[in-house]
């Protein structure tokens, strides 16, 4: 199980932070410089996995802007966010949030994916990556980039590599490569020598970028 420090009953902290930033300083010359620049700044988890997956789904393919209008429109038709809320509300409601049919849908599978236990959400802080990815992306409209984000943000994992980021290309290809493009494979090859801590070199690189790290993730999925 992973362990986080408690900041206040919503938001958490990974307790790996601190060793895995001297870590990451020690191996890397382009993390010893970039992680100073940005002091005590830490991830900060949320802890609600059904309130994290649906914002994810209500941001998806939308302006960073754009999305936040459409959350808070959500959370007056649904404030309290839980499944059995959103299932009442059906999908009139819901695209009257400003959501597409299709993003109405998925919120509603999401809803009734948890309502009915067919995901192992009581289980994912003790499962592997892998398989709490698998469980996720049996859901429509949760694909491979959002149950990466689930991981850094909601589980706090420590090793995630969410390739499909824009975020996380940029940052590399910024910092390691004097902004000529990256692929994949250049990626994979620059984060090995972030293990077991490429979240937290992720996460670095995002704050690098001069726009938010959110402007940069785009879900095609």
């Amino acid at each position: 199980m992973q362990k986080a420090i408690a900041v206040d009953s919503r938001f958490f902290v990974p307790s790996y932070w601190e060793d895995a930033k001297a870590e990451l300083m020690k191996r890397d010359r382009i993390m010893r410089k970039l992680i100073p620049q940005f002091g005590d700044l830490h991830l900060v988890g949320r802890g609600e996995a059904f309130t994290t997956l649906a914002r994810s789904v209500v941001g998806q393919q939308v302006s960073v802007k754009a999305a936040e209008s459409a959350w808070q429109k959500f959370l007056l038709v649904c404030p309290k966010t839980t499944p059995a809320q959103v299932l009442k509300a059906g999908p009139e409601q819901l695209a009257a949030c400003g959501l597409s049919k299709r993003k109405a849908d998925y919120i509603l599978d999401l809803a009734d994916h948890f309502k009915a236990k067919r995901v192992n959400a009581e289980q994912w802080m003790e499962m592997d990556d892998e398989d709490v990815i698998a469980d996720l992306t049996q859901i429509r409209g949760i694909g491979r980039w959002t149950a990466e984000m689930f991981l850094i943000f909601n589980l706090l994992r420590p090793n995630i590599l969410p390739l499909d980021d824009l975020g996380l290309l940029k940052g590399i290809s910024v910092n390691y490569f004097s902004g000529e493009p990256v692929s994949r494979s250049d990626a994979r090859e620059v984060s090995a020598n972030w293990e077991p801590w490429r979240t937290v070199a992720t996460w670095y690189l995002w704050r690098s970028l001069d726009a938010t790290s959110a402007e940069y993730q785009v879900i095609t999925e």
